[in-house]
C-alpha cells in the first residue's frame, strides 16, 4: 500500500493541478514498482509561506535573495 506525500506551499494550487498530480503520483508507481492503484494513496499539504524555509531562510526571503541576483 504505497503512501505518498506531496508538501507544496499555499500559493493558488489549483484543484485541476492537484489531479494531475494524484494521477501522476499513482502512474509512477504503477509504472515503477507495479503497484495496484487501487491501493495507493496520495496526499497533497498545502502549508502557509511562513511555514516554508529553504536554505535557512524563510521561503519569501529567499526569493527575494535569488530575485535580487
Amino acid at each position: 500500500m504505497p503512501y505518498v506525500n506531496i508538501q507544496v506551499t499555499r500559493e493558488g494550487v489549483t484543484t485541476e493541478q492537484k489531479k494531475q498530480l494524484i494521477k501522476g503520483a499513482t502512474d509512477l508507481l504503477v509504472d515503477v514498482l507495479d503497484k495496484n492503484p487501487a491501493t495507493t494513496f496520495v496526499v497533497i499539504e498545502e502549508v502557509e509561506l511562513e511555514s516554508w524555509g529553504i536554505g535557512g531562510l524563510p521561503a519569501e526571503d529567499y526569493r527575494a535573495q535569488l530575485a535580487a541576483k
